[in-house]
């Protein structure tokens, strides 16, 4: 008698020679190859409109590359396919705008992270059962929120917004959590508080982590390895160990210009 086989592979995503267009003329990447390893942190930094939110958008299927190819467990990601489709719940996707139900309370967006997991008529519904509501109050104790999770979204701070956008991803039981600039627009504590939280989440459940940031240092201080986008062109890609940086990848750059991207500006 088989046994069954499966395949675990230490690269959850795999980019290889990705172009991408949204007109089929002007590409916002070109070209772009990226591994990302499994359990780890991986950040993605550029200018607004460099093509990092595309990168994501092409990682869980919301975009299908114009040429090269995107992996996602060995699987090309696309949301019109129905094989791909079962495994979608796996990939906790937190957009800029975070997608929360302002006028709904704490816990109810939480828990809309577990409906792939209900029959159709009680997802239709929300009936939740108590599993899943105690799950979910878990998941709030672990992002700090579980004492407010009766209140309304729209009460909350900046801050606990982006908490609760976490909770509701971990709630879906992911393999990997996409977050695209999470943090912008938050000061320096509450902005690495919010990075703890992910931090800790990531070592709870062995999560892979792919984030968004625009600011170097932050990156740097919380990647395993740091990808720069310049023009839809993947220029460098850092490898970082605490403080220590291990090694590079990088293309025309001169080590000047390498220097002036990740170092504080002189006040």
């Amino acid at each position: 008698m088989k046994k069954n086989t499966s395949i675990a592979t230490l690269s959850i995503i795999q980019m290889r020679d990705v172009s991408a267009s949204y007109d089929s003329q002007n590409f916002v990447l070109k070209n772009v190859s990226m591994n990302v390893k499994r359990g780890t942190n991986y950040a993605i930094v550029g200018a607004s409109g460099s093509g990092k939110t595309t990168l994501l958008k092409l990682m869980n299927g919301m975009m299908i590359p114009s040429s090269g190819v995107v992996l996602y467990n060995y699987q090309k990601p696309d949301l019109k396919n129905k094989e791909y489709k079962k495994s979608i719940a796996k990939i906790g996707y937190i957009s800029q705008t975070l997608g929360l139900v302002k006028n709904s309370s704490v816990l109810d967006n939480v828990l809309i992270g577990a409906l792939p997991r209900l029959n159709a008529v009680k997802s239709f519904l929300k009936m939740f059962p108590k599993d899943e509501i105690d799950t979910a109050h878990e998941v709030l104790n672990l992002v700090g929120l579980d004492t407010k999770s009766n209140r309304k979204v729209h009460m909350l701070s900046g801050g606990e917004k982006r908490r609760v956008a976490i909770a509701r991803a971990l709630m879906q039981k992911p393999d990997i959590l996409l977050a695209d600039e999470i943090v912008s627009e938050l000061d320096s504590v509450t902005a690495r508080e919010v990075m703890d939280v992910i931090k800790d989440a990531q070592r709870k459940f062995k999560l892979t982590a792919i984030m968004i940031h625009h600011d170097m240092n932050l990156a740097l201080e919380y990647a395993n390895r740091v990808a720069v986008i310049k023009d839809g062109d993947k220029v460098l890609e850092i490898g970082v160990d605490g403080e220590q940086i291990i090694d590079f990848q990088t293309g025309d750059l001169t080590q000047e210009e390498i220097m002036e991207m990740y170092n504080e500006p002189k006040k």
